[in-house]
């Protein structure tokens, strides 16, 4: 697992940090125009290494052109219109490509980017049941805007001290447990019981109380072989296990015949290579969600995708450039206010492409364990998203219960965040657990960080202790607690 700070959202095993370096740059520059431009030689890598540390990076976040789609292609919005997965896997693959080449060209940083995890399930799960798909993506560009405007003028790290720390960190596990629970849902492991009403009980085992069938097989090997390969520390552990499990899944239904796989059924297609399709390109409506969500809805849905993104991306940037020996002798990043700049725009280059916000991505510890240090090593990894743009039919041959388990996985490594909660502080613990619980259980990002804020700010005031409360703190719980009791709230204002 990476040693990245605890604000980062892990995705994928990293290795094992390498040695310190002398700093960013402080070598003299090599004597070609590409060594220079991205300064390898100063850097203490070779164009050897970037070229590995680019692939060991891609290998370690391929696994997102599989489950990007399989989370927005598997929801519907509130008309009940789905996200074509074809033209999923098409958008992922283009935003990832084209926003990777440019952080590595303009930031220089050995730093890749997706669509992020978690970023995905809020717009799915949370956002699209609001709105149609194209308001829903429309918030991720206006989303990605506000990060760029927080950027230049300095306000994101004002907004990044008004959120306690642990509250971010529980933040992160319990988008953990949804995760999870997403995977469990997707794959049939669990269940609704379809009479809940006479029973105390809402969910099940399998369909009917127990593991049946041969995709539920598929599953549950894919859960043991990634967390195997996990502990292992393989590189590229995630990608690795939805490949053998597509695999066996190909090989049950060519001799089986199962029709019980769900949404996608693990057919070898016609041909391997095919036309990347970009129809959902520019597919968004930049305000409206306004008219169909309401302003205070609208508004705090905006606000928890700001803070899922970029708290992420603050903790990714670091633990990254840290592990590469990146930080100067203050602790910063070398073009932090460009890198930023450029997440921020990968934020409205994915919700312009309806691929969700793309983020800054941990897995790209793994290519620094390799040797990258420079942003030629995102040359390497966009390049080889480009050409998964023609390998779409290829992608889509991947069943719920062979992607399902990385879900899992990806649960796990945001879990474990948890141990960096002072439990035995009241004002502290009880704030985190709400907001990792109400998450899963009520199926909902927004309800859960809303719970976790407004808990904090009570406890804090009931202990006499409210001046230690960010003002921004206390002004998004006050829209936390509209947001909360709008029901009660227009009865009397004769809105219903």
């Amino acid at each position: 697992m990476s040693d990245a700070p605890p604000d980062a959202t892990p995705g994928a095993p990293s290795p094992a940090t390498p040695a310190a370096s002398p700093g960013p740059d402080k070598r003299p520059d090599g004597g070609n125009a590409l060594d220079r431009f991205f300064r390898i030689t100063a850097r203490g890598s070779t164009l050897a290494r970037e070229i590995r540390g680019g692939l060991a990076t891609f290998f370690t976040m391929a696994y997102i052109l599989v489950l990007n789609p399989l989370i927005l292609g598997s929801a519907k919005d509130k008309f009940g219109e789905q996200l074509d997965p074809v033209q999923l896997t098409t958008a992922t693959a283009l935003v990832a490509a084209v926003m990777t080449v440019i952080m590595g060209v303009a930031g220089n940083l050995p730093l890749a980017l997706a669509a992020g995890l978690g970023l995905n399930a809020v717009v799915a799960f949370q956002v699209a049941p609001l709105m149609s798909w194209d308001d829903a993506m429309g918030l991720i560009v206006l989303e990605g805007l506000l990060i760029c405007v927080l950027v230049v003028t300095g306000l994101r790290e004002a907004v990044m001290h008004a959120i306690p720390r642990p509250l971010k960190q529980a933040i992160s596990v319990g988008i953990g447990l949804f995760i999870t629970l997403i995977g469990f849902v997707d794959a049939g492991f669990v269940t609704r019981i379809p009479d809940a009403a006479n029973t105390t009980v809402p969910v099940q085992l399998g369909g009917s109380g127990t593991l049946t069938g041969w995709p539920m097989l598929v599953f549950c090997l894919g859960v043991l072989l990634t967390i195997a390969l996990l502990a292992r520390r393989v590189k590229g552990a995630i990608l690795i296990s939805i490949v053998v499990m597509t695999l066996v899944a190909l090989v049950i239904n060519s001799l089986a015949e199962v029709r019980t796989w769900g949404l996608t059924t693990p057919e070898w297609p016609e041909k391997v290579v095919g036309s990347p399709d970009f129809g959902l390109i520019g597919d968004f409506s930049l305000f409206g969600a306004f008219g169909q969500a309401g302003v205070v809805t609208v508004v705090l849905l905006v606000f928890t995708l700001i803070l899922s993104d970029f708290f992420d991306t603050m903790g990714t940037v670091v633990g990254v450039s840290a592990e590469a020996g990146l930080l100067d002798e203050e602790g910063k990043v070398p073009n932090l206010g460009r890198v930023l700049l450029i997440d921020g725009a990968a934020a409205v280059a994915g919700g312009a492409s309806s691929a969700s916000s793309a983020t800054s991505y941990i897995e790209s510890a793994a290519g620094v364990g390799e040797g990258a240090r420079t942003g030629f090593a995102n040359l390497v990894t966009g390049g080889l998203f480009a050409l998964a743009l023609f390998l779409t039919p290829l992608l889509t041959i991947v069943p719920l219960q062979a992607a399902a388990p990385a879900l899992v996985a990806v649960g796990f490594l945001m879990m474990v965040q948890v141990k960096h909660i002072e439990w035995d502080r009241f004002e502290i613990a009880v704030p985190a657990f709400l907001t990792i619980a109400v998450m899963p259980f009520t199926y909902s990002i927004t309800n859960g960080i809303g719970a976790g804020f407004i808990a904090y700010v009570v406890i804090k005031t009931v202990l006499g202790r409210a001046k230690e409360v960010h003002w921004l703190l206390w002004g998004t719980s006050a829209l936390f607690l509209v947001y909360f009791a709008i029901d009660p709230i227009e009865q009397l204002l004769g809105v219903k």
